[in-house]
């Protein structure tokens, strides 16, 4: 497959007439949308948008090259534009974008593609081609100009194959009765002279998608690396995995070791060796600083027991703020919680609804109440939390004593606000102990991972929390469900509005998600009041994917066809709790569809404790609607009353949305407007 079978002329732009961010990425799919290489517009953009918010995909150079593999993709394609007054692209060289290369990949496609795509990252690290490319003025000029280079490019690679299996021979020749490890080496020498004493470095390379910056790292590796002589190995990680692994001689031998990574990529076998961790933009921009720093060893030195010595590598880290690393921390902990909350939270549901027909004396209620309770999924809960909070701190020796101290925050009832902080204690305790026995004999660094770390950190842990942490979150626990159960109906009705309001402020982000685990905070507590906030949470999360549901369906002229037909699903998304579903219309529109859907999320929140609905599941909808009670007598008319908050909510929302939204015909004749 050429590059140009991917880069076809029918979808490329030779006068891109947006100047901003997203009005270019609209543009672009517009152009994949009319040609039909697309079936989803609106989740490829949000794709699309994910990544950017990863990094820009503004290389620099005045190149962009936005990228997405997802099932809207039809076809794999290449949309080629050019601006000649240049696009503000957050580029991360700070200058304006002037090529683009939006990259549509398929899900679940052949390997063909991205090998191609592969091959056009590499050919714009070229600054003479970028130069040609810049003056070109029809599609044919830059389908022939990149025709052109990969002829040129395939004849370099098949020069290098030829090369590499003569050396290949004349190695296993001259070493024929050596070690398999060794032979390469030894022939190298013996045909070069001078293999001994050339610097060697190995990297690897990786961005989140596979796509695109992986290959281009790798090759703006490679190209450095022969200006400045110096050997060196790339692997990659991309789409179709793992190409050029390095073997452990290579590892072994080598100076220093770059991860230009966006993405986790295999480190220990990378125990003991200096490393370089990067983002894969530094692998493309940063080339000469890594290899000059990978080939003196000056860097810090990687422990597959636990993280690095050394301090902290990787400038990602270094750049990574106080509470974006608390906050990263904390999602670690509660996204492996969640598997326990929504499948023991199911069972337990179901079993109440036995409960209320059969009986607690009915075998299959004490079946689910032991699997989904306080016996089964339900009591990991807090030491899964704490656990993986203490690993994404500490790494793998932080586990245990972040479990431990989890389980000890259950039993003397600190609660989820002990698992929190166990999480937290745990992990650093474990980087405090490692800072503090990195002076002890090398000898006895295999101790370390499996004595050391493990003993000391549960010591040590296990202590504070039991003198210190336990007793003064467990007087707070039991005071907030004081709290909690004594509120007066006006308290109540701001608590569930804050709460509802927040499910829609980001759709999943950082306030979504810490709504949500201060409800479940509540709700493994004890008292009355367990499912007051979890109602307030589960209404508020799914008034918006039901507004845009209903707003596509009575104001069919505010969205586009292929809007409408996404908006029917959300009816479904809404109604099983999944606030999700409204994120590409918030990403395409997210002053009017985020400010409609806090307001109507908020207002169901509110009602919710208005009407003192107590709904005993953490997940499902209106499939757990049927266990709401409100102290009235009758689980009917709770469920009736959740379920009247939920629609009240939404409606407002959708009325909010549909009337400030402006129109397909008048968005289409003010983009004319502006393009003349």
């Amino acid at each position: 497959m050429r590059i140009t079978d991917l880069m076809i002329k029918e979808v490329m732009i030779m006068d891109l007439q947006a100047v901003t961010k997203e009005a270019a990425i609209d543009e672009l799919i517009a152009s994949l949308t009319s040609s039909g290489r697309i079936n989803d517009p609106i989740l490829f953009k949000e794709m699309i948008l994910k990544r950017e918010g990863e990094s820009s995909t503004g290389i620099g150079g005045g190149i962009a090259m936005p990228h997405a593999k997802t099932k809207a993709v039809n076809e794999p394609t290449v949309v080629f534009a050019k601006s000649p007054r240049g696009v503000d692209y957050e580029s991360l060289d700070g200058e304006p974008a002037h090529l683009f290369f939006m990259i549509a990949a398929p899900e679940g496609a052949a390997n063909t593609h991205l090998r191609t795509l592969a091959a056009l990252s590499k050919l714009l690290i070229d600054s003479d081609f970028i130069a040609l490319l810049m003056n070109t003025q029809t599609p044919d000029e830059v389908a022939a100009l990149f025709d052109q280079k990969q002829a040129e490019a395939d004849a370099k690679e098949e020069a290098k194959k030829a090369a590499k299996a003569a050396r290949e021979a004349e190695a296993a020749k001259a070493n024929e009765q050596q070690k398999e490890n060794t032979r390469e080496q030894q022939a190298n020498e013996m045909l070069t002279g001078n293999a001994a004493s050339q610097p060697f470095v190995v990297a690897v390379t990786a961005c989140p998608t596979g796509i695109a910056h992986t290959f281009m790292a790798e090759d703006a590796l490679i190209k450095k690396a022969q200006e400045m002589g110096v050997e060196i190995r790339v692997e990659t990680n991309g789409s179709e995995g793992a190409q050029n692994v390095l073997t452990e001689d290579e590892i072994r031998r080598a100076s220093g070791v770059i991860v230009a990574a966006d993405k986790k990529v295999e480190m220990d076998r990378f125990d003991g060796k200096p490393v370089l961790q990067r983002p894969v933009s530094d692998g493309i921009r940063k080339t000469e600083e890594l290899i000059t720093k990978a080939m003196k060893g000056d860097a810090p030195t990687y422990r597959s027991s636990g993280g690095k010595s050394s301090g902290e590598a990787g400038a990602s880290q270094e750049k990574t703020s106080v509470g974006s690393k608390i906050y990263k921390d904390l999602m670690n902990g509660i996204s492996h919680m969640l598997p326990f909350v929504v499948g023991g939270g199911i069972l337990l549901a179901i079993s109440f609804l036995i409960e209320q027909t059969a009986g607690e004396n009915n075998p299959l209620f004490q079946l689910l109440q032991t699997i989904g309770g306080g016996e089964g999924a339900f009591f990991f809960l807090i030491p899964i939390l704490a656990g993986f909070i203490a690993m994404s701190i500490g790494d793998r020796p932080a586990l245990m004593p972040g479990m431990v101290g989890g389980l000890m925050a259950v039993h003397s009832n600190a609660g989820f606000l002990g698992g929190l902080a166990a999480g937290f204690l745990a992990g650093y305790v474990v980087i405090g102990l490692r800072k503090l026995l990195a002076g002890l004999p090398k000898a006895i660094d295999g101790l370390k991972p499996i004595l050391l770390y493990p003993v000391l950190g549960l010591l040590i842990t296990g202590t504070i929390m039991f003198y210190l942490f336990d007793p003064i979150f467990g007087g707070i626990n039991t005071w907030l469900v004081d709290v909690l159960n004594n509120l007066g109906t006006g308290n109540a009705i701001i608590l569930g509005l804050i709460l509802g309001g927040m499910m829609s402020i980001d759709m999943g982000g950082p306030f979504n998600k810490a709504a949500y685990a201060f409800a479940i905070g509540v709700f493994t507590s004890s008292g009355n009041t367990n499912g007051l906030m979890m109602a307030a949470v589960m209404a508020g999360g799914m008034v918006p994917p039901l507004a845009i549901a209903l707003s596509t369906t009575f104001f069919k002229n505010k969205f586009t066809e292929q809007e409408r037909k996404s908006g029917v699903t959300n009816y479904v998304l809404g109604l099983s709790f999944i606030t999700e579903g409204a994120i590409p219309f918030a990403a395409a529109d997210p002053l009017r569809v985020l400010t409609s859907c806090i307001i109507g999320s908020a207002v169901a929140g509110g009602l919710t404790q208005f009407w003192h609905i107590n709904l005993p599941a953490p997940h499902g909808g209106i499939f757990v609607a049927a266990l709401a009670n409100n102290g009235s007598g009758s689980n009917l008319v709770a469920a009736m009353l959740f379920l009247l908050a939920v629609i009240i909510g939404a409606v407002i929302s959708a009325l909010v949305l549909g009337i400030w939204k402006k129109s397909v015909q008048q968005k289409v004749a003010e983009t004319k407007k502006t393009a003349a």
